[in-house]
């Protein structure tokens, strides 16, 4: 197998597989998430808060980041600040994923201030976030 080559990746099929790091406080919805990612074709990574979510992305850069706001410690909200003021991480796509309770106009408007690209409430349809994920990174 080639170095820096997944086993998934090396399967015959062309290209790169595009990387997802799944930022979320609830082991529960990181591994079904995570899961179904991979069911789709993507190679998918997880993190349970927003420094674990840094440190992944200067080691194994992501293609997307589907980022919880309400984690501990560092919110998400902070935590899409810290990527997108770093040089290294700023043009990485992240899709804020919500739970219940949040005003859609509030969201909007961190989305649009941190530089996100949108978000997807909390329960979600995985149809539905791959269909947000392919808005994002294109088919």
């Amino acid at each position: 197998m080639k170095a820096g080559v997944t086993e998934k990746e090396n399967d015959g099929k062309e290209g790169m597989m595009r990387k997802i790091l799944i930022v979320d406080d609830d082991r529960e919805v990181l591994d079904i998430t995570k899961r179904r990612l991979m069911q789709a074709d993507f190679e998918a990574m997880t993190a349970s808060s927003g420094q674990e979510a840094l440190d992944i992305c200067k080691t194994n850069r992501p293609d997307l980041i589907l980022l919880d706001i309400a984690i501990p410690q560092m919110d998400g909200y902070d935590t899409c600040g810290k990527i997108k003021q770093n040089a290294k991480t700023r043009d990485i796509p992240i899709l804020f994923v919500t739970g219940k309770g949040l005003l859609p106009e509030g969201i909007e408007k961190h989305c649009r201030d941190l530089g996100a690209c949108g978000y997807i409430s909390k329960p979600f349809e995985m149809k539905e976030l791959l269909e947000k994920i392919t808005e994002v990174l294109g088919p």
